[in-house]
């Protein structure tokens, strides 16, 4: 399929949903006209039709937070537009990761998600552990190993793979399994994050082997 076959509205637009490639977030809608579909597809990065100001604008001039197109998916009408990226910074003006962070409540209580997906939480703890490699903010527990060095947070690991391992050999419940899992897989962020190494260099690494349905460890 290609521009030819989406089907514009009206006022020549077709909505597009924006969704991090990486995680499956949903990061923000906009609309495209056909140059700014056209404009998508021959540099790489998100173009849009500003309705607010009738102009044709690249997501991230001003702010530098471009969006990297991986690929662009037509619903079964073909008018509206799923587009995935790797986005850099933030994909909302509000400065949030997401457009979408206002919560609407039961009872008529709107406020912001104080409680957000877990789909994404690898991600975000990615960005928690960036922020303090940067800052080392005093009574942080990240910062604080960080700053023990590489070696101690490699310990960590090791202490945590084994509670993974007597957690599941000793029967201890599925719910202690399941805390012991998420320490270790924290600790490992902490790792990657020491080394500068981004969840999506593991994700991309899982889909290669998946790919070619290669077995973990495996090299071929």
């Amino acid at each position: 399929m290609n521009a030819d076959a989406i089907v514009f509205d009206g006022q020549g637009l077709v909505p597009a949903v924006v969704q991090e490639a990486d995680t499956g977030e949903i990061l923000m809608v906009a609309w495209m006209d056909r140059a700014a579909l056209e404009a998508t597809l021959a540099t790489g990065q998100s173009h849009f039709w500003s309705r607010s100001r009738q102009t044709l604008w690249r997501k991230g001039e001003t702010s530098g937070h471009v969006q990297h197109v991986q690929a662009i998916y037509a619903d079964c009408d073909a008018d509206t537009l799923l587009v995935q990226v790797h986005q850099e910074g933030v994909a909302c003006h509000t400065g949030h990761r997401t457009c979408f962070f206002t919560r609407l409540a039961t009872g008529g209580v709107n406020g912001i998600e104080d409680e957000p997906a877990a789909a994404g939480m690898l991600e975000r703890l990615e960005r928690v552990v960036a922020a303090r490699k940067q800052s080392r903010p005093a009574g942080s527990y990240v910062a604080g190993l960080l700053a023990k060095g590489e070696p101690a947070v490699c310990r960590k690991i090791g202490e945590e793979a084994t509670e993974v391992i007597t957690a599941a050999l000793g029967r201890e419940g599925d719910r202690r399994l399941v805390e012991e899992v998420a320490d270790l897989w924290f600790h490992t962020m902490v790792l990657l994050g020491a080394r500068g190494i981004g969840l999506r260099d593991v994700l991309k690494e899982l889909a290669r082997r998946h790919a070619g349905r290669e077995s973990p460890g495996t090299s071929g």
